[in-house]
This record gives structure tokens, sequence and C-alpha cells, in this order.
């Protein structure tokens, strides 16, 4: 995404947007590189706590790429950029959505052990 915003030509608010994007899709990695770290401490009597902070940090990430999809709903983008995005975005949601419901599943499966 950061080579399509250099394509010639493209109006101001377009680079904007994927800008933008760009920085949504940074701050979910983040948020889903934090969620890992913390999945390989959670156990023993902070299992629930740190379960709480993986789902809400994976949940945020899925919002991110949503966001960045909401820059590009306006009428008049350029349409070959906006399908672009929302491909790879689109893409990684979907991954992003499965980790959701992976860990949350474990946290369930997880807590309901003795």
């Amino acid at each position: 995404m950061k080579r399509v915003h250099r394509i010639p030509g493209l109006e101001p608010r377009v680079v904007a947007a994927m800008l933008d994007c760009v920085e949504e899709v940074g701050d979910s990695v983040y948020e889903l590189r934090r969620s890992m770290k913390e999945l390989g401490r959670a156990g023993g009597s902070n299992f629930s706590m740190a379960m709480n902070d993986v789902e809400t940090w994976v949940s945020a990430a899925l919002t991110d790429d949503d966001t960045c999809l909401d820059g590009f709903a306006e009428e008049g983008m350029d349409r070959k950029v906006k399908t672009i995005v929302k491909k790879h975005v689109q893409r990684i949601a979907r991954l992003t959505s499965n980790a959701l419901a992976l860990v949350n599943r474990y946290a369930s499966t997880r807590a309901s052990l003795p």
C-alpha cells in the first residue's frame, strides 16, 4: 500500500486516505504483536486477565482494519486504488477475525478446565 500511494496523478485526498490506512494497519499490526507476546505469558492465575487483554487488542486490530476502509467510502475515490486497498485490507481483516475467533475459543476452553 505504501507503493500504491505513489501512483502519479492521485488526488491529495486519495493519498491522504492511503497514508491514514497505512497508519491504521500499522496500529493493527502493533496490537496483534502485543497480543502474541501476551499469549506467551498467559498462564496460571493471570490467565483470565491476560486473555481479556488479548481479546481487547485483537478486537481493536479488527476495528483498525475497518477504519482504514472507511477512508475510501467517499464518492469519487480512485476506483483502482480503492479496489487494491479493499482487497488487501479485507484479507487482513479476515485473518484478524479468524485470530479473534481462535483467541475467544482458547480463552473459553481454557477457562472451563478445572
